[in-house]
């Protein structure tokens, strides 16, 4: 499924194609105008600090204005789906939703073999930034599937947009008849900023909401309270950035971008604490007798304990417990004992073995760690810590494979990076 269009911010011709992505997969975007094509997951880590919009980025190759094509996949309840463009900027259509709703219609919306798995708000979180909140609760019904927002605008009584309030209950039905059509707005100032600033120049009026002093000029509202229902439009595209559906109660008070990510950083941090107690009380995915079967590591360099979760051949979820016995802590250093970085980097090489296994395991292929490219360290580890090592696919073919690695201590990152792997025959090693 194809559509083309202008990008809303920098009016750059771009055309975007729709593909189904297999189960639990997430929503990517795949740059292909780039050699070889760069893909970035819509996940809150690959933001890039923009104004008035929200923007993905891996290295130096962004996506700008994602936050209306998302908001059409969580309002239609899309969660596997690639979206390929040739482009810096998806389309900005009429400033809505509308137009990504139709074409996921068009296209025919089909219920994987798998399960959704939702994220229930487990406890109140609150985010402030000056006199702007966002306010996220369990819902009231513990069986509840849904996630209900509520958004109080306020430009001030005497303004041509004024206070406005909204609520809704999502659904795919709600969205499309109450949120999708709801467009993107500026005052007339903010739009003579933008278009000195090179933003916005091939707009018209006709073609997004520009309030003057006595209302929209040239141009009539859809609903009467339009800009606060597209705050909830982009809220909830933000909201995807969690990676799964979220179900609970938020409550939002002239919120923007930003602060809309940083609510999304602490619900993953609950839910980072969430996961980790349920995965340290389950048996494991993969225990110590089967990491030594498919890793070639011994004593002292193995570096993964058991495995605590699988998903296909997308994501595995490591554990290593971090103990004053390691070897390595007799001189990394006496009396300030910290975990090399190099060896947390290779805990999760390994782990990216062992989720490439999940390919290879029947194809008589071993992977051996290529390069490293984007490792960042965040802080130390000492004695006592349980590093949780998580591997996500990147790209895996024939003869090389590529994941993006995290380690973790409770919800804090600790390291992360970006490993490659070559594979070869596992009689050679």
């Amino acid at each position: 499924m194809e559509l083309e269009g202008y990008g809303l911010f920098t009016g750059e011709p771009v055309s975007v194609r729709l593909r189904p992505g297999p189960p639990d997969s997430g929503i990517w975007f795949v740059r292909t105008d780039q050699t070889p094509p760069i893909r970035i997951a819509a996940l809150v880590e690959n933001v890039s600090k923009r104004a008035r919009r929200t923007s993905l980025r891996n290295g130096t190759v962004a996506i700008e204005t994602v936050e209306h094509c998302l908001s059409a996949c969580a309002g239609l309840d899309v969660d596997n789906l690639q979206i390929e463009l040739n482009g810096n900027e998806l389309p900005g259509l009429d400033g809505s939703s509308l137009g990504f709703v139709e074409k996921l219609r068009s296209a025919g919306i089909h219920p994987q073999e798998r399960e959704r798995v939702a994220f229930t708000i487990p406890q109140v979180v609150r985010v402030v930034e000056g006199d702007s909140e966002l306010l996220a609760l369990p819902p009231l019904d513990p069986k509840s599937e849904y996630l209900e927002i509520s958004y109080d605008l306020d430009y001030g009584a005497s303004g041509p947009i004024g206070r406005q309030s909204y609520r809704i209950i999502l659904t795919p039905e709600n969205f499309e008849a109450n949120l999708a059509p709801a467009r993107t707005f500026v005052l007339e100032r903010e739009a003579e900023e933008l278009r000195n600033g090179g933003l916005g120049k091939h707009l018209s009026h006709r073609d997004i909401l520009v309030f003057g002093k006595d209302g929209p000029i040239e141009n009539k509202l859809r609903f009467p309270e339009e800009c606060a229902r597209h705050k909830i439009l982009d809220l909830l595209g933000d909201l995807v950035l969690f990676g799964h559906p979220i179900i609970g109660r938020i409550f939002a008070r002239k919120s923007g971008h930003s602060l809309n990510h940083a609510l999304v950083r602490q619900l993953r941090a609950q839910s980072s604490e969430q996961q980790q107690r349920l995965f340290l009380k389950r048996e494991p995915a993969v225990d110590i007798h089967r990491v030594h079967r498919i890793l070639p590591h011994r004593y002292p360099f193995l570096m993964v304990d058991r495995i605590i979760d699988i998903q296909g051949s997308t994501r595995v979820v490591g554990l290593k417990n971090v103990t004053i016995n390691e070897a390595y802590f007799q001189g990394h250093y006496p009396g300030d004992p910290i975990m090399p970085g190099v060896l947390i980097i290779e805990a999760l090489a390994q782990v990216g073995g062992i989720l490439l296994s999940q390919e290879l395991e029947h194809k008589g292929k071993v992977a051996v760690l290529l390069s490293l490219d984007k490792v960042k360290f965040r802080r130390a580890v000492r004695p006592g810590d349980q590093l949780i090592l998580e591997a996500e696919s990147v790209r895996v073919r024939s003869t090389t494979g590529h994941v993006k690695g995290r380690a973790r201590v409770g919800d804090e990152l600790v390291a992360e990076a970006e490993i490659k792997f070559i594979l070869t025959d596992a009689e050679s090693h």
